[in-house]
């Protein structure tokens, strides 16, 4: 953020957006989240992103603008180069007869403009854009890869050459990192074929080819990855795990390795642990008021167990984090016990799984207790020992968070009582239960209306559903994308939640020490307002947020009655 915080806490305080008490609650918030004030606010929902930018933008005195629903064209984006843009947080994002229009972070660094004005012989308008708004902007700088690796490969002329410090494979390797973090990719898939080296990237759950290499390469980057990420180089027939660490322009980029052998070569997996991933919470994963009202009030409680539910890849460890940032402060001893650790949360105490030396969950989770804890995070509940030890904790006074592998809210209360725990027990300590998916978002460059007839909404889901979401329309109007290049043309970019809180009440806890079974215990949450995923699905497809068929990829029949 270029504004200072002590100017912006005058601005907001002087406009009377934020209180004191809970500017300085954010502002803690912030530092142990190590993010900027302005994302804080944002983050934690306490004022609007378009509002805070035109206070800021007043302050500078230029026009704020708000890039992310813009559709920025190549010829104007490029008059300033990539690299110059990245560094100084600054865009050009419209060209018109008076001249081009540039978003900075930092208005106030006008002797950046020099260059543009001399490249464009024209008028230099100066607007104001919030950092992240940028930087989420910088997408469109889009890079064809298999062009990159293609134009590399020219250069190759040792193309059988075992030497691992050959310009072309650091740079292919440098390239591909770089182009999957720019395109907010999950993980790269480096997989041997029979004539190819294929690479995918996996960008909103969605796996995606990117390139298609020479075989005779896929050693040499398996090699270089290796190297970089201190595996063994001469071992081909184990799998091996490790960890690396790239700079890039933005930040030190975490990186987890995993290689397996596969029937063709060795295959590579990397996972890519980006700070832009922890910035995700409840709000912007799109968790409405009343479900947030609920968590919140299972987090405030100085004892207890909150349990997040879902698939892998369903978000379920970045929600538990993001409680984690919330409840880090001074007075607390945060520690957890993790497999792996993916991010490191500052001033908390954080454990990592090691099997060989016998720290499993269990006991990693028994010394925890031992080391005077307000608040336990277990990564995972697996096994009959390490959910006994955790409802013990909670039932001691400690808050206790934590995730399971279930299909639904309900079915994590007859999950805990298979692994032992009497249901009385479940009964007493279980506050929250969050069951959640991520469905794709439409992109908001290409989002076009149409209109769906209720005969075919009824082929997926039940009538009563449709009813109290869409009422008695016969028609129902719908969201879908078009594909443009700003989305790779599938229609969606980004992600959002679908959430199922359960909140266990007093006739809940009733129906858990009577052996009820997950069905009695779901509808009882439903008469008592609990939205199930299907149903928040729903109302985001009727919000225009996603589509129908994200929806159904997600929730799958399981959820269908």
């Amino acid at each position: 953020m270029s504004l200072p915080d002590d100017q912006l806490k005058g601005l907001l305080l002087g406009a009377k957006l934020v209180d004191e008490v809970t500017l300085a609650e954010t502002e803690r918030f912030a530092i142990n989240s190590e993010m900027t004030l302005d994302r804080a606010l944002v983050q934690k929902a306490i004022i609007a992103e378009d509002k805070l930018g035109s206070l800021i933008a007043g302050q500078y005195k230029v026009p704020f603008v708000s890039l992310s629903k813009m559709a920025i064209p190549a010829e104007v984006l490029n008059i300033i180069p990539e690299r110059f843009a990245r560094k100084h947080k600054i865009i050009a994002f419209e060209r018109d007869m008076e001249g081009v229009k540039v978003a900075m972070a930092n208005p106030d660094h006008t002797d950046l403009l020099t260059n543009i004005t001399k490249k464009t012989a024209g008028k230099i308008s100066v607007y104001f854009a919030l950092a992240s708004d940028i930087q989420n902007s910088l997408r469109y700088y889009e890079k064809d890869l298999q062009k990159s690796v293609d134009d590399l490969l020219k250069q190759d002329i040792w193309t059988h050459s075992s030497n691992l410090e050959d310009p072309p494979v650091a740079k292919i390797v440098d390239t591909m990192i770089d182009t999957a973090y720019q395109e907010r990719a999950s993980d790269i898939h480096i997989e041997p074929q029979e004539t190819t080296t294929l690479v995918r990237f996996r960008i909103d759950g969605i796996l995606r080819d990117v390139i298609s290499a020479p075989k005779y390469l896929h050693d040499r980057i398996i090699t270089r990855i290796k190297v970089l990420s201190g595996l063994r180089t001469d071992e081909h027939l184990s799998a091996q795990d490790g960890k690396m660490r790239m700079e890039l322009e933005e930040e030190n980029l975490d990186i987890r390795v995993s290689i397996v052998p596969v029937v063709q070569g060795e295959k590579s997996v990397l996972r890519l642990l980006s700070s832009r991933s922890r910035q995700y919470n409840f709000q912007t994963l799109g968790m409405n008021e009343k479900d947030l009202q609920k968590v919140e009030a299972a987090y405030s409680k100085s004892y207890g167990m909150l349990l997040s539910t879902g698939p892998t890849g369903s978000g379920k460890t970045t929600s538990i984090y993001s409680i984690l940032k919330i409840l880090n402060t001074r007075e607390k001893n945060i520690t957890t016990v993790e497999d792996p650790v993916e991010y490191r949360i500052k001033g908390a105490n954080q454990i990592q799984v090691n099997v060989k030396t016998n720290l499993t969950f269990a006991n990693g989770l028994r010394s925890i207790l031992r080391q005077d804890p307000n608040i336990v995070f277990v990564g995972e509940i697996r096994d009959n020992e390490t959910a006994g030890i955790a409802v013990n904790a909670a039932l001691t006074g400690h808050l206790v968070l934590s995730t399971l592998h279930t299909n639904d809210a309900a079915t994590a209360i007859p999950r805990l009582s298979d692994m032992g725990v009497e249901p009385f027990l479940v009964a007493s300590t279980v506050n929250v239960i969050i069951a959640q998916r991520l469905v794709r978002e439409i992109c908001a460059q290409c989002k076009t209306t149409v209109s769906l007839s209720r005969a075919e909404l009824a082929k997926n889901f039940p009538s009563d559903l449709i009813k109290s979401v869409f009422g008695g329309e016969k028609d129902i109007e719908v969201s879908k994308g078009q594909g443009c290049k700003s989305c790779h043309q599938t229609g969606y970019m980004g992600r959002v939640g679908l959430f199922e809180v359960l909140e266990i009440t007093k006739d809940i806890r009733r129906l858990i020490t009577q052996k009820a079974d997950s069905d009695e215990i779901a509808k009882a949450a439903m008469a008592e307002g609990m939205a199930t995923m299907l149903e928040d699905g729903l109302i985001k497809v009727k919000q225009g947020t996603t589509t129908i068929e994200e929806v159904l990829r997600v929730a799958k029949s399981e959820f269908i009655s």
